[in-house]
């Protein structure tokens, strides 16, 4: 498996603090790591997970969920197991002050993963503004338009687009150590979308395979597979082994590799590197073999935690494409954008086509209404705002609304105007689902330059960005390393009571207490018979608790003879409403309950799921709900 060295630096930084007795004088690990530390890597692993398991409540086996330990006497014994915990308080500090909206509203947010732009406290304008802090709801910073382009043409020929997007791009870029000498970037609409901007222009005549690598049911690779298939590719996958569902090594190898006789290109390998869903992480090898085999790489980073790319090291392997996603602000306003980067040698051999799902990045519906107090001229004004129009006449000044600096390209007198006054725009939604005028008022600072230049970059505020960075690499895959597998521990110890076989409340999909997992689960409840409780229902159930889950759909499984008898139980069949050519899809596969904690993620977030997991030990606890979401006049649902 290939380490770059910033991963080798989180591992040596976690290990340091989990090991019971670390040598003072331990070597760092690098290529040429001599065996003894290996060996001493590969004790402190194993002492992880002992100690997961060691340090809460021992043997201790949970039957009723009244009977489960206080959020504080856990987080007590939590901060036994992994000491090294404490050494994240800066995150607390950074959710208390600037996601204060996490602890108001008592929301646990788990449904999805992801990088965040902005913080929340970017939401509220300055306090020495009049006007009230508009909602957040209300406050959208930009917004992204549709724009029908041949993409090709667009990586050739395109220009960097508004002064606001370039700016975007450029900070994207700097966060991922993406090179622009190396690929070219360019916004879509999603993840989806930038799956299907590849399958449209890839040559898949000339290189006619599709293999992709993931033990979920994913809308974007489906939309690929769909897009592919119909310009002649012949799509393969990969399994995954039951009951770990670890890569099937020897299946995948013989795809990769192929006959001897190698052609020059085989086609695309679309490969994440690590599951959105189970939080099963893969060797980057894979990559590396698929390379040197003739096969054109896209990488997914969608899946990736907001710092996995400085362990990546691009500069090691490049690939072809590689897709990741950004969105607004954690915990409340999940749009955003997918990012599309390709890399430069390879453009000149894709192919032309009517593209869909770029997007251009402008600024949210605020126009400039006032310049308080400005000396400056109708003239002048007016040409600031023509400055801040793009070609279609849409608003498109440079403004992202951050309270705290803006940098921009404006006339020289408006430049040395300090404060600029936005209006107001039209915001449609409000309770009645009628729009509303919703008046704000937010300062923005310009900052002035010596010597300010007209090809000036204007510079973006984004604090989620901001805050990531400052965190690095260890203290958030730390952070995530305890949290997840705590949960997974605490899960496991929910037992039904009086039962000969000793049923389990959960059943967990992919790996369990490991050192090396992604910070998502795969789960289901079960009741005391064995039967399953149908993952919708735990996700509407766990809505009403203000905990945001997700579900999926786990497939491409192998069972081994040894699991035949799983098999037949837990494999579930269905038929796919969306069509691949005439015939309809059908689905081998298991429907799942899915968390994924984030880098803001705290103790009391994997608490609260786990006793709202517990409660399904009550047998008529699904029946009580169905009673008191009836009794509160709500409107009678299914459940």
């Amino acid at each position: 498996m290939l380490h770059s060295p910033g991963l080798r630096e989180a591992t040596q930084a976690f290990v340091q603090g989990c090991c019971s007795n670390p040598s003072s004088n331990m070597p760092e690990l690098s290529d040429t790591t001599t065996p003894k530390p290996i060996g001493t890597l590969a004790a402190c692993r194993r002492n992880f997970i002992e100690s997961t398991d060691s340090f809460f409540f021992p043997n201790a086996q949970f039957t009723n969920h009244e009977s489960l330990p206080s959020l504080k006497d856990s987080f007590t014994q939590f901060k036994k197991a992994f000491p090294q915990f404490s050494e994240t308080n800066k995150v607390d500090l950074i959710r208390a002050t600037e996601y204060n909206h996490l602890s108001q509203s008592n929301h646990v947010c788990l449904d999805y993963l992801g990088i965040g732009l902005f913080s929340h406290s970017q939401t509220i304008p300055d306090c020495s503004s009049s006007s009230p802090p508009p909602q957040s709801s209300d406050f959208p910073f930009f917004r992204t338009l549709y724009k029908s382009v041949n993409l090709k043409t667009q990586l050739l020929h395109g220009d960097d687009g508004s002064e606001l997007e370039s700016a975007i791009k450029r900070r994207i870029m700097n966060f991922l150590n993406i090179s622009e000498n190396d690929y070219c970037m360019v916004f879509t609409t999603n993840r989806s979308s930038a799956f299907k901007l590849v399958a449209e222009s890839y040559p898949f005549r000339a290189s006619r395979k599709l293999l992709t690598v993931y033990d979920y049911e994913s809308e974007a690779v489906e939309g690929m597979i769909n897009t592919s298939e119909k310009r002649g590719a012949e799509v393969i996958s990969a399994e995954f082994k039951w009951p770990r569902f670890r890569i099937h090594s020897e299946k995948l190898r013989k795809m990769l590799v192929g006959k001897k006789k190698k052609k020059k290109h085989r086609g695309l390998f679309v490969f994440p590197l690590q599951s959105r869903i189970t939080g099963t992480t893969y060797s980057f090898q894979w990559m590396r073999t698929a390379q040197e085999n003739g096969w054109h790489v896209l990488l997914d980073a969608c899946a990736l935690g907001p710092k996995d790319m400085n362990s990546f090291g691009l500069s090691l392997l490049h690939p072809d494409f590689l897709v990741c996603s950004f969105y607004k602000v954690y915990g409340e306003n999940p749009t955003g954008f997918g990012c599309l980067f390709v890399k430069k040698s390879i453009i000149p051999i894709l192919e032309d086509s009517t593209s869909t799902g770029m997007v251009n990045i402008v600024p949210s519906d605020m126009l400039f209404r006032s310049f308080a107090s400005s000396p400056v001229t109708d003239t002048e004004l007016e040409q600031a705002s023509r400055m801040g129009r793009d070609e279609a006449g849409v608003m498109n000044h440079s403004s992202l609304l951050d309270n705290t600096s803006l940098q921009t390209k404006v006339p020289a007198r408006i430049k040395a105007k300090k404060l600029f006054e936005i209006g107001s725009s039209k915001i449609s939604g409000n309770a009645n689902g009628k729009s509303k005028e919703v008046s704000k008022s937010v300062l923005l600072t310009v900052q002035e330059k010596p010597n300010l230049g007209e090809n000036e970059c204007l510079e973006i505020k984004c604090r989620g960005l901001d805050h990531v960075d400052s965190l690095g690499l260890v203290q958030i895959s730390n952070r995530m390393r305890c949290l997840i597998n705590w949960l997974i521990s605490a899960l496991i110890k929910l037992q039904y009571p009086h039962t000969e076989n000793k049923i389990s409340l959960v059943r967990i999909y992919g790996p369990k207490v490991k050192f090396d997992r992604g910070p998502a689960l795969a789960f289901n409840v079960y009741d005391w018979k064995g039967e399953k409780v149908e993952p919708v229902l735990v996700q509407k159930l766990a809505d009403r608790s203000n905990i945001s889950l997700s579900n999926g759909f786990l497939h491409q499984i192998w069972f081994s003879d040894n699991y035949e008898e799983e098999k037949d139980r837990f494999l579930e069949s269905r038929c796919e409403e969306k069509e691949r050519g005439k015939h309809k899809k059908t689905c081998n596969g298991i429907t799942v309950v899915t968390a994924a904690f984030g880098f803001l993620a705290n103790f009391e977030d994997a608490y609260r799921l786990w006793s709202f997991i517990a409660r399904f030990l009550d047998a008529d606890f699904v029946e009580k709900e169905r009673w008191r979401y009836t009794a509160l006049n709500q409107k009678t649902v299914e459940v």
